[in-house]
């Protein structure tokens, strides 16, 4: 039965090729597709229904199409049938009019169980699974770490406030989600560890040595601020935001978790840590809470007015490899603050986008003093609307691949508490496991920005097959994996110094949406791919380190925020809710342990 599909699904490809079975494919539609059609519904219920897992299986991806069609065709068929028999019957009472309305609905019944099935598709073919092109990055290749815990998110949509409010989204909860994420990313037990493990791998890898921060050196974290781009849906004079209150920006709990890292863990001073996006515009409701806790904190964007830092462009130039450009009159420049950084982390929003997915790549889209799409610059969205799925230059590819923006990336970590739906970032619950019609409650993060958008892109492929399933979704991954010889024959040169670019990470796409198994996963010994690390998060009281158990680790944990003197606001230390790491916090753990 599979080699009978397979055939069918062959004939259907050569149809649209002059000169081949141009005869014959008519023939079969016309005489077999019933019988085909009904063998794979069949065939796809009796092997699917009793282990879901089974719809991911090559047989099935061949049985799926012409079991849809086959539906296609028969309500198609029925609904014609049921129209033109509905007309007859209106025409012998002399109903003119509305029998020749049945008559037209009647036709386009008819068009399309005639067509379903024959014509060519805009989405994007099925992946290929675990088939990694590119080379791994990271200390342990190819890492990327999926934290995950509902009770970090409670707001309901449509409801009173909004998702970034704080008695929505906990603080406590997000900042262990992501200590966890750069502890497990690392391999170390503490989270002092865990930074002093980036930034000397960071450094070993860009020919500085073996040493970790070093004091005075700056860092940049570039957010996502879209729905504040150019100064809309915000008041100017109050530096309010107005309006899409209810979208997905970078939320201000995963930023000041993270700045609360660098600074309580890394012990690195707040005046070295710029944080904003500069397209957009900082609100008051995402700045403050941040602020009010480390006032010290540079925050940057478009205006530069009431306590935010204007950016402006250096003379650092981003060149554009586009083999074909668009005539354009203004060169890009990469801003002042990226320029003067040592380090970046990039912190954007899981979501979706008309082009596919907005991920740590796009985020960089607004890291240009100017909207992506003016006119007398390069139009950056180019690479995006017109990719029809084959190879071609990838303007993302020469933005992950300069020295001063991600070739400077310290850290990639996607804020995925609640998601966006499309570019404005409308939230919306996610549906398949292991969300189950919930938020999706996420953190993830890796030192490979090729692997850690491929997990994005296969998280939001099966959640929103209608926005993400597009052709081309991919292309700037697989250039991007391949930089050093690409699929497009593009020379990428992001900087202009006539040196092609290196590969800049590993792609590749996982197994099925409910194993979702990489190749290091599958093959840890001998796998070149991705390892994906997903925790689920436990609420057990003591257990600092969500490993299940309470221990050792937690204690050292515990001692180390202890330690750290003057810590502002609530900690998940803080295990006896008085807003201090103390002696009653310890017997909370050891009454656990």
């Amino acid at each position: 039965m599979k080699s009978l599909f397979r055939y069918c699904v062959h004939l259907k490809k050569q149809r649209h090729q002059p000169g081949r079975a141009a005869d014959t494919f008519p023939f079969l539609i016309r005489v077999l597709f019933p019988l085909i059609g009904l063998l794979a519904l069949v065939w796809f219920l009796v092997r699917v229904i009793p282990k879901p897992s089974r719809a991911t299986y090559p047989c099935q991806r061949i049985a799926f199409p012409l079991a849809s069609s086959f539906v296609i065709w028969l309500m198609g068929l029925v609904g014609a049938l049921s129209f033109f028999r509905k007309g007859q019957r209106l025409l012998g009472r002399q109903r003119k009019l509305a029998a020749v309305f049945c008559g037209i609905v009647g036709v386009g019944c008819l068009w399309l169980a005639l067509t379903s099935g024959s014509g060519d598709t805009a989405r994007a073919s099925e992946p290929v699974p675990n088939s990694p092109i590119g080379t791994a990055k990271g200390i342990f290749p190819g890492r990327v770490v999926w934290v995950h815990d509902p009770n970090a998110t409670s707001w309901v949509k449509d409801g009173d406030g909004y998702s970034w409010q704080p008695e929505y989204t906990s603080q406590v909860h997000v900042d262990a989600m992501v200590a966890k994420s750069i502890r497990q990313l690392t391999g170390e037990v503490t989270d002092g560890a865990a930074w002093d493990a980036l930034f000397r791998h960071f450094n070993i890898e860009h020919g500085k040595g073996d040493i970790g921060y070093s004091v005075g050196e700056k860092i940049v974290i570039k957010v996502n601020l879209t729905t504040t781009n150019s100064g809309t849906h915000m008041d100017p004079t109050s530096y309010d935001k107005t309006s899409y209150l209810d979208k997905s920006d970078t939320s201000p709990q995963v930023t000041l978790a993270v700045i609360r890292q660098l600074v309580l863990k890394a012990g690195i001073a707040p005046e070295a840590i710029a944080v904003g996006d500069t397209l957009c515009h900082y609100p008051n409701q995402w700045r403050n809470p941040i602020y009010t806790e480390f006032p010290e904190v540079i925050f940057f964007d478009s205006r530069g007015e009431m306590g935010r830092t204007l950016s402006v462009p250096s003379d650092i130039r981003q060149y554009w490899s586009d083999p074909a450009p668009n005539a354009y009159t203004y060169n890009d420049y990469v801003p002042v603050l990226y320029a003067e950084a040592d380090y970046q982390i990039n912190l954007p929003v899981l979501k979706g986008h008309g082009a596919g997915v907005t991920l740590c790549a796009k985020n960089h889209y607004g890291s240009y003093n100017r909207i992506p799409a003016d006119t007398t610059y390069y139009d950056l969205h180019k690479t995006l609307s017109e990719l029809d799925g084959s190879h071609q230059y990838s303007a993302l590819v020469d933005i992950m691949g300069h020295p001063h923006m991600g070739g400077k990336t310290l850290l990639y970590l996607i804020d995925g508490l609640y998601g966006g739906y499309k570019w404005r970032g409308t939230p919306y619950l996610f549906e398949n496991a292991p969300f189950n019609h919930d938020w999706p409650s996420s953190v993830l993060a890796s030192q490979d920005p090729v692997a850690i958008d491929s997990v994005g892109l296969d998280i939001l492929w099966d959640e929103w097959p209608h926005i993400v399933q597009i052709a081309g979704v991919d292309t700037y991954l697989k250039e991007a994996a391949l930089a050093n010889a690409p699929l497009s024959e593009t020379f990428y040169d992001p900087d202009g110094d006539g040196t092609r670019l290196d590969s800049l990470g590993v792609h590749e796409r996982w197994n099925n949406r409910f194993d979702r198994q990489y190749s290091r996963n599958l093959d840890p010994e001998n796998g070149t791919g991705i390892e994906l690390v997903y925790i689920r998060m436990t609420t057990r009281a003591g257990d600092l380190s969500s490993d299940g158990v309470v221990g050792a680790i937690d204690l050292m944990q515990l001692a180390e925020m202890w330690l750290w003197m003057g810590q502002p606001g609530q900690v998940r230390e803080d295990l006896y809710p008085d807003g201090a790491v103390n002696l009653k916090d310890f017997m909370i753990l050891s009454t656990e342990w």
